[in-house]
């Protein structure tokens, strides 16, 4: 789906640079990779402080592969 969008050369040239990206396109889509992903990581930790923790639980025990 083509899409014209007005975004800030400097932006658009410093990203290139410092991903190392070849295109605009790909420094534009991985950066609403990275945005949505930081966004869901937020949503995450909303949750830290929720969760009932056993101080009796193991978790190493849990790691070993049967």
């Amino acid at each position: 789906m083509p899409t014209n969008l007005a975004l800030d050369d400097k932006l658009i040239v410093a990203a290139q640079k410092i991903g190392r990206f070849k295109t605009k396109r790909d420094a534009v889509t991985e950066a609403l990779k990275e945005y949505i992903s930081r966004r869901k990581q937020r949503g995450i930790a909303k949750f830290f402080g929720t969760v009932n923790f056993d101080p009796r639980y193991d978790y190493k025990a849990h790691r070993a592969r049967p």
